[in-house]
């Protein structure tokens, strides 16, 4: 399939301070309307200062708490009725835990999945609802090699990212056909706020590495794509690792 733009309408970025959904943003936003997303909403002056600044034609900050799942259908109604036709939605909002914490507290355990995977599923199905009733649009989800196969080291963050994964593969082949296109990322270890303090892991990459091939997905309306691509093959082989070898590798 050829190079397009994407698709036309406003651009919501639902995590609105994450650095990677922010530099995607960066890179189509020229002329555009843009929408924020996240806690604290009155704080995002920095953010939509970048965006204007790259180009968009308006940028509106709005309150969202993506573990308040009753939120959800009314925000995205709000949003349609103030803006019109959703073109990108950009799902950006996550939160690594503390693996350690979460092995023997099941509040800690429980409160990552339910941010990692349960809300991301609350709001995607809301969004496909919306976008199928609109005719079109896209959708870009974060998954993560890290629930390609889950890991002993985060082991918690790994079994939300692999539920995500399913979930929104099942979901790209339930839009098939409807005009809707699902954009789901896998990247490695990537260097940035979330993972300040930790040793970059092999084959790490930076948020505009992932952002520049996000980019390039979403115009070749790709159903998804590695960061970096080398990891597809890495996964390949580590799939069939036997189990005694895996268990001792690193985060």
């Amino acid at each position: 399939m050829g190079v397009r733009e994407v698709d036309d309408g406003v651009i919501v970025l639902f995590g609105g301070r994450s650095e990677m959904g922010l530099e995607v943003v960066r890179r189509i936003c020229a002329g555009r309307e843009v929408v924020l997303a996240a806690r604290r909403s009155d704080r995002l002056g920095e953010e939509s200062a970048l965006l204007r600044a790259a180009g968009a034609r308006a940028v509106h900050a709005v309150e969202f708490d993506a573990d308040d799942l009753s939120g959800h259908q009314p925000l995205l109604e709000k949003l349609a009725a103030d803006h019109g036709r959703i073109g990108v939605a950009i799902l950006a909002f996550g939160i690594l835990g503390d693996q350690a914490r979460a092995e023997q507290d099941p509040a800690a355990a429980v409160a990552v999945l339910h941010t990692d995977f349960v809300a991301q599923v609350s709001l995607l199905t809301v969004l496909a609802n919306l976008l199928r009733t609109q005719g079109g649009g896209q959708l870009v989800v974060f998954g993560s090699v890290a629930g390609v196969r889950v890991r002993r080291a985060n082991y918690v963050y790994g079994s939300g990212k692999a539920g995500l994964d399913g979930f929104a593969s099942g979901l790209s082949d339930a839009l098939h056909g409807s005009g809707v296109h699902l954009l789901l990322v896998r990247p490695g270890f990537v260097i940035g706020r979330m993972t300040e303090g930790m040793s970059p892991a092999p084959l790490s990459s930076t948020p505009q590495q992932v952002a520049d091939a996000v980019v390039s997905g979403l115009r070749r309306r790709a159903g998804e794509v590695w960061v970096p691509r080398t990891l597809r093959f890495a996964f390949a082989v580590a799939r069939w690792m036997p189990r005694v070898v895996w268990r001792r590798m690193p985060r």
